[in-house]
């Protein structure tokens, strides 16, 4: 299969899927190689909880444009799916910003169930690192536990989890796990202030350390 088939919407320089479906589309364009996919998408929308979850965040694209931050749209979408219970996994590192997010949410009447990623307090050891693979060497020092945080808030049965600042890849283990869906609030980034887009929007500035 050559490259021309691989999906590759990124190159695309116009986008004619967002208001012109009828313009002429690259080769590489997936509505084109793949239209049976395309369809098959779309009968996954016969599900309930799909679809309603697609249906409100649309409405709320629409109302909050540009003026609702994203915990307030978290938010949102909790109040118009009648979700009550809804669990926070955080970085120890950003306790801080978990507690906040904690308040902002009961202050709308939300049942938080918030757990650490530090959780069960396994040393590091136990997943094969070397104790000078430790940021501190020679002290106890907890691995992140993201199976065990998806698994505490399956059990108490969460209805939406909210991830702030887990770990690259820790992340992606927490969102494996967890039986209900996921939205990402904060994106850990130490080097930009938790702002991961900022070395694409300054790229000349950060090339040294996002570069080849």
């Amino acid at each position: 299969m050559g490259c021309d088939r691989f999906p590759q919407c990124a190159k695309c320089p116009l986008k004619p899927c967002y208001r012109y479906p009828e313009a002429k589309r690259p080769a590489f364009c997936p509505t084109l190689v793949y239209p049976e996919v395309v369809k098959e998408s779309m009968r996954e929308y016969e599900n309930e909880l799909i679809k309603r979850v697609h249906y409100f965040s649309t409405l709320i694209e629409k109302e909050g444009y540009g003026v609702w931050p994203r915990i307030r749209e978290v938010v949102e979408l909790c109040k118009r799916l009648n979700i009550k219970k809804v669990g926070l996994a955080f970085c120890v590192g950003l306790g801080e910003e978990a507690s906040k997010v904690d308040r902002i949410f009961e202050s709308w009447g939300l049942e938080v169930y918030s757990i650490a990623c530090k959780c069960g307090s396994i040393d590091k050891t136990w997943i094969g690192l070397r104790d000078e693979d430790k940021l501190s060497p020679g002290s106890h020092e907890s691995m992140c536990n993201p199976v065990l945080q998806a698994m505490v808030l399956n059990h108490v049965g969460t209805e939406l989890n909210v991830v702030v600042g887990l770990c690259v890849g820790h992340d992606a283990i927490f969102m494996r796990y967890s039986k209900a869906p996921v939205v990402y609030l904060l994106a850990k980034d130490r080097a930009t202030g938790h702002n991961p887009a900022a070395p694409l929007y300054s790229l000349h500035y950060f090339s040294k350390r996002v570069l080849p």
